[in-house]
């Protein structure tokens, strides 16, 4: 099992910027990529970002393209998801998600992030 821990969602003017912080914990030789969904209210949960953990490769949703910018810290096991120029439409409780290598994921409990206009 992987254990993850968010931080770093807030209330930002729309145009700002918000750092989000997930630090993983327990089995993270199995974790094969990370990245973040979010789910606003009375929406289905949506993908944003992902990291393939071997390569290094970035995987965005073609609404954050350009904004948003997923990055991680190897030695703190953490992987960050920078958001910049935040609209309306971001806020949502975003989820931190590990996908292990027996293709199974583990959740974050999730951090709330509200854009206002």
């Amino acid at each position: 099992q992987v254990q993850l821990v968010e931080s770093g969602g807030g209330l930002v003017q729309a145009g700002g910027s918000l750092r989000l912080s997930c630090e993983a914990s327990g089995s993270i030789v199995s974790i094969i990529a990370m990245g973040w969904y979010r789910q606003a209210p009375g929406k289905q949960r949506e993908w944003v970002a992902t990291t393939i953990i071997r390569g290094g490769s970035a995987l965005y949703t073609d609404s954050v393209k350009g904004r948003f910018t997923i990055s991680r810290d190897n030695a703190k096991n953490t992987v960050y998801l920078q958001m910049n120029s935040l609209k309306p439409e971001d806020t949502a409780v975003y989820y931190c998600y590990a996908r292990r290598t027996d293709a199974r994921d583990n959740w974050g409990q999730g951090t709330q992030v509200t854009v206002s206009s």
